[in-house]
Order: structure tokens, then C-alpha cells, then sequence
């Protein structure tokens, strides 16, 4: 029987053919629209839907749009939109900090009020499902041109062991030669350490103790006051601080560092908070040892996290000075000595060891850091893993532990050349951390060259993947409006809906509670081909829903009552109506991502048993394979479509 077209199909068909009428008369421009209107058509019909997934666009009302630079998924279901001052220099100089936190059911918005600016932080999610925030920007960067008055690092001296020095923003320090620079940030200045030195005379008798004393040291960005090249210093000099009198004075000074009118890179905070999801508030702890910005928080098996690279107070990228914060004390300690690039990817694996597959964003000589390594947090220890072909490209790509995290693989995507080069990659590699001597092997080619791309593993253990540009930030219209989903089994892709909004840098997407994928941001060079127009931020939000909701939605798994927390077996029992149609379990937790650089996704297979009316799931108690924490549980049945997820929390 010949199938014939319902009265609505019929009248969009007529009306493409009337258009392709048109376009015969008023080609070129009539045949675009002809073809745009049937791509319109060819989307929206459920059998498209069912192979390549859809996108919509969320509504957002006016006053709640920001620059999402980044978005961090909470255990109350609720997404944490942050911008700070979302690289707006005004902002910034208005000290208008933004987060806004967004409920994808109700599709509801809040403001929160942001006390520091979490511009370029680094996150992570904590054992009780808080989020830790820590660091951001303290200053903007100024590029080559820019720079009137000389600037740079000067440290500060306190030689006095019974008193803590506080120097205010504006501080004063004096050259000998008398020239003025003032300070752009407060800065404290630790006492002075008193240490009881033991000698002995020849004949192994010990001498009277004798006391040194060892001046405390900060460091803080300075300006000359006056405009112009007389103010730029290279030598080492002790700088007396204006205001200062008597043994003040004498104790407390200033050494300068090299004071130029080069250009002056954007400078980090040592702020760190906790953000509480039922409060909804931030909550300040103890802050950093160091200033960073553009740094990567990654949690450990033991549920600290660790704060790796980041440009510093004045600037200048960390040499390698990592700390850990304790979620139990709320305090940081000094953690091992490792050099990276800035937003490095570490992806916590078996033994506690941390894989850098070389993915990172940005800031950092060419020629350091860039190769990919097993590394040992406890003995410091970095073995070398081979084989990443178009290693110099390596920079804004995408990395992800691929699913199930017991495989131990991960996947490196895309990628470009250092800073602003407009070399790209369509490379994807592989590498097996569980073999003796891991090496990468090459995975299938994405569709060309790119940067950006967002990478998001999904229930069913596929990796959805999307956006992106082939240039750097989207130079030259080289936004890239294509999806696909990488299969690990397979080792290969398979095309998605295209994305309606193009992404490039400051871009982000995550997994929802319900199966769909969030993304958010975009913070391009230009708005035009021939790049003379500047860019704005994009500020509209997609969601993603995958093939499977539009095939099976209506017959999902459906997980009912059950606990938040796991028994003494590791287990957790959920009442379901039809355990037959469930086949698989995964454990999932939360994003929180910047940057291309989200190394809080993983997917954990699960052990599964049912009874007539339940289904049992045992969870693996390897802390380096299921780190403390929120996550979501998932199960999916034979054709891959996932339930929607219940929240657990593990440790």
C-alpha cells in the first residue's frame, strides 16, 4: 500500500516545491531560503529525531543572561553558571561579579551573589557535594602597546618575627633613586621566622645556641606612578615603603624585580570558597598559598583536591608550586612539585596516579609541559607515555576518561597549535593505562580540524561530542556546527543533530539528570568573516536531546524509590515496575567544566541484580575508580536508553 502524506506534510511539501519555483526566478538567494526551509522540515520529523538526536534553545529571561565561563552540575540537580566579571574589562573595574544558578525542570534562574571575581578559577566537586571554588582573576591582562606606566613584581621584606604586616592596595614603595611605585592589591606579609642555630668548636663541644632570624616574603604587582619609559628598572634595589616609620621601617621593605613596559598578563587570586548547594550560597575557607589563574582542581582518592598551574600575582605561570586543600579542615597544604601548562587535564586513575594527556588551554612555552605523562602524586614520579601523533597540537583540546571508567582509557580530541596559531587537529588517540608500557594509538579522524570541542559521556557509553572551531576562537567564520557520538567499542564516530549556535572558546557543555546535554557560552575574536568585527559572547543556551529519548522517551527504565547513600555491602536497592528491561547500570558523576577541560566526568560500571519488583546495583569500593562523592545513577536497557538518574552519594 503506497504511503501518502498526512494534510500538514502535504502542505510543507507544497510549499518547498512553490519555493523551488521561486528560486528558478529569483536564484541565488530564493534557493538558499528553499534549501534552509527543507532542512527546517527534514529535522523536526520524529524519524530524524529518532536516528540523529534534536536541539532547542532555552529560554532565558533578560536579566539572568551572563558570560558562562564556567558550569558545574549540582547534586540538587541545579546547574552553577559562573562568570565573575566574564572577560569584561568594565566589569571587572566595576567589580560586577556574576553566577547564576539555573534549574533545568522548572527552567528557573537565580543570581548569586559572587564575592570575589571566579573569572578563569579552577573547581571541583567535594565528598559532601559541595563545590570548591579557588581562584580567578586579579587583574587584566594589558598587550604590547597597551602598557603607559612600567610594572612588575616586587617582593616584600618583613624582617620582624613578632608581627604580621598588612599592606593595603595603594601602598607606596620608593626606589633610592626616588622614583614612585604603588601597589595594586593588598598583600600580607607573613612574620619573620626565628631558627635556633647548634655549632660545635673542634673538639665536638657544642657552642651557645645562636638565633637567626628569616624575613617573611610576599609578593605583590606594582606601578609606576608616572607614565613612560623612566620608571623601567631591570636592577635589583631595596625599596623603601612611604608611610613606614621607626622600626617598621626598617623591618619591613621592598626588593624589586624586573619593572618594564612589556605587555602584563593576567594576574591571579588566592581566594578560595566552597559553594553550598542547599544554601545556595558561597562560603569563603582559608585561601591558597599561591595566586592562581587559568588553574585546574582535581579531586584525589581521598577526597582532597589538588590546585595545579595558573598564572600568579604578577602574572607570571607557576613553576610547578601545587597545594591541597582538605574538605575536613578547610585548609591547604604544600602537595608535590610538577610544572604544567595552565588548565591542564588530569584524570585521576588506578593507584591514585594522575594521566595528563597533554590536553590544556593556553598559557606556557611551547617547549614545557607539553608531553603527555603518568603522574605520581606521592613520589612525584612522571613516566612518559609515546605514540600522540601532531603533538604540537595539543593546546584547547578536548580529553576524557572514556566510559567505563574500569577500562582505564582515555581519549584525547582536536586540538591546536600554542596561543593564537591557526594550526588544528582533527586527530583522536587512545591510550590503555592499564598495560605495562601505555602508548597513544590513533582513533578515528574528527570531520576537520578543531579546536574547543566539548566532549560529554553519556549513559549509554558513548562519548557525545560537539562544537568547536577549526581557528583560534573562531577566527574567520571557522565555527564548526557539527555533533557526533564516539563509540568506544566500536572505535568510531556517528553523526548527531548539528548544533544551531556556533562555540569556540569559553564554551561548555555537560550532562543532565534527564539524558539531555547542556551547553553554554562562546567567546569569539571577531563576528565576521573578514574578522573587523569584534566579537560579543554568546549568551544563548542549547540542550541536546539524544536519538534515544525521541525513540524510546516514552518507555524508558524508570528507577523508583531507594536510598542516597550506599549500605555497609557498597549496595543500593531501587524499586522499579519492569527490572526485565533493565540491562545496565552506570554510576556518573557530575561535571564541572572550563575551558574544554572538564576532569570530573567519569562513568563507572556497576555490578546489577533484580528481583520481580527491584533492581540492586553493588558498587565498585576502589577510591581512585569511584572517588567520594554525588553522582547519578543511571540504568539503560538492551537498546541503550537511560533511565532518568537518582542521586547517590558514595564515601
Amino acid at each position: 500500500m503506497a504511503h501518502r502524506p498526512s494534510k500538514k506534510t502535504r502542505k510543507t511539501l507544497l510549499g518547498i516545491a512553490c519555493l523551488a519555483v521561486l528560486a528558478g526566478l529569483n536564484a541565488p538567494a530564493a534557493l538558499g531560503f528553499a534549501g534552509e526551509a527543507y532542512h527546517e522540515y527534514e529535522i523536526s520529523r520524529p524519524a530524524y529525531k529518532a536516528r540523529y538526536g534534536s536541539w532547542s534553545r532555552v529560554d532565558i529571561p533578560a536579566e539572568y543572561r551572563t558570560n558562562a565561563i564556567h558550569a558545574a552540575l549540582l547534586h540538587t540537580g541545579k546547574v552553577l553558571i559562573v562568570a565573575g566579571s566574564g572577560n569584561e574589562q568594565k566589569k571587572f573595574d566595576r567589580g560586577s561579579f556574576d553566577t547564576v544558578l539555573w534549574d533545568p525542570v522548572r527552567n528557573t534562574f537565580k543570581k548569586i551573589p559572587t564575592p570575589d571575581d571566579f573569572f578563569c578559577s579552577g573547581h571541583a566537586q567535594l565528598p559532601d557535594g559541595r563545590m570548591l571554588v579557588a581562584g580567578g582573576t586579579a587583574r587584566y591582562e594589558k598587550l604590547d602597546g597597551e602598557v603607559v606606566r612600567a610594572g612588575g613584581g616586587m617582593r616584600v621584606k618583613n624582617e620582624n618575627p613578632d608581627k604580621t604586616v598588612v599592606l593595603e592596595k595603594g601602598t607606596v614603595f620608593r626606589s633610592p633613586a626616588g622614583v614612585d611605585y604603588v601597589s595594586r592589591a593588598d598583600v600580607t606579609v607573613p612574620r619573620a621566622k626565628r631558627n635556633q642555630i647548634i655549632t660545635y668548636d673542634r673538639n665536638g663541644a657544642m657552642r651557645p645556641w645562636r638565633t637567626e632570624v628569616t624575613a617573611g616574603e610576599a609578593r605583590v604587582f606594582v606601578e609606576a606612578e608616572e607614565k613612560g619609559p623612566g620608571s623601567v628598572t631591570g636592577r635589583r634595589a631595596q625599596y623603601e615603603i612611604v608611610g613606614l616609620r621607626g622600626e617598621d621601617a626598617r623591618n619591613t621593605y621592598g626588593l624589586s624585580e624586573k619593572i618594564t613596559l612589556e605587555k602584563q598578563d593576567f594576574q591571579g587570586i588566592r581566594a578560595a570558597y566552597e559553594f553550598d548547594p542547599k544554601a545556595e550560597r558561597y562560603i569563603p575557607v582559608d585561601p591558597m598559598d599561591k595566586a592562581r589563574w587559568y588553574p585546574t582542581l582535581v579531586g584525589l582518592d581521598d577526597g582532597r583536591v589538588l590546585a595545579v598551574s595558573g598564572l600568579d600575582d604578577v602574572g607570571v605561570i607557576d613553576p610547578g608550586d601545587t597545594e591541597i586543600y582538605d574538605p575536613v579542615t578547610k585548609k591547604w597544604s604544600p602537595g608535590p612539585h610538577r610544572y604544567f601548562p595552565t588548565y591542564p587535564a588530569l584524570f585521576l586513575t588506578r593507584g591514585g596516579k594522575l594521566f595528563y594527556p597533554a590536553s590544556n588551554a593556553g598559557y606556557g612555552p611551547a617547549d614545557q609541559g607539553r608531553e603527555p605523562g603518568l603522574w605520581d602524586p606521592r613520589t612525584d614520579t612522571f613516566q612518559k607515555v609515546p605514540g600522540l601523533r601532531d603533538a604540537d597540537r595539543t593546546e584547547t583540546s578536548a580529553s576524557v576518561l572514556l566510559p567505563p571508567a574500569q577500562d582505564q582509557k582515555v581519549m584525547i580530541l582536536g586540538g591546536g597549535g600554542v596561543g593564537d596559531s591557526r594550526r588544528s587537529t582533527a586527530r583522536t588517540a587512545v591510550v590503555d593505562l592499564k598495560k605495562d608500557s601505555p602508548a597513544f594509538e590513533d582513533g578515528p579522524d574528527l570531520p576537520q580540524g578543531t579546536r574547543y570541542l566539548n566532549s560529554v559521556v553519556m549513559p549509554d557509553d558513548t562519548v557525545f561530542t560537539t562544537n568547536g572551531s577549526r581557528d583560534y576562537r573562531g577566527r574567520g567564520a571557522s565555527n564548526i556546527l557539527k555533533a557526533q557520538f564516539y563509540d568506544p567499542r566500536t572505535n568510531s564516530f556517528r553523526e548527531a543533530a548539528s548544533p544551531r549556535v556556533g562555540r569556540n572558546y569559553h564554551s561548555e557543555a555537560l550532562l543532565l539528570p534527564d539524558g539531555r546535554v547542556a551547553t553554554f557560552g562562546s567567546d569569539p575574536l571577531f563576528d565576521d568573516r573578514k574578522n573587523t568585527k569584534l566579537g560579543h559572547f554568546e549568551q544563548r543556551m542549547e540542550v541536546f536531546t539524544p536519538p534515544a529519548l525521541h525513540r524510546d522517551g516514552a518507555r524508558r527504565p524508570v528507577l523508583g524509590h531507594g536510598p542516597g547513600r550506599l549500605d555497609a555491602n557498597h549496595r543500593a536497592t531501587f524499586a522499579t515496575a519492569h527490572p526485565e528491561r533493565v540491562v545496565k547500570a552506570r554510576l556518573m558523576r557530575p561535571s564541572a567544566v572550563t575551558h574544554t577541560t572538564d576532569v570530573e566526568q567519569r562513568s563507572i560500571e556497576l555490578g546489577l541484580t533484580k528481583t520481580a519488583d527491584s533492581v540492586t546495583v553493588d558498587v565498585p569500593r576502589d577510591p581512585a575508580l569511584v572517588p567520594p562523592g554525588w553522582y547519578m545513577l543511571f540504568v539503560t536497557d538492551a537498546r541503550g536508553t537511560p533511565s532518568e538518574a537518582k542521586w547517590i552519594q558514595v564515601g
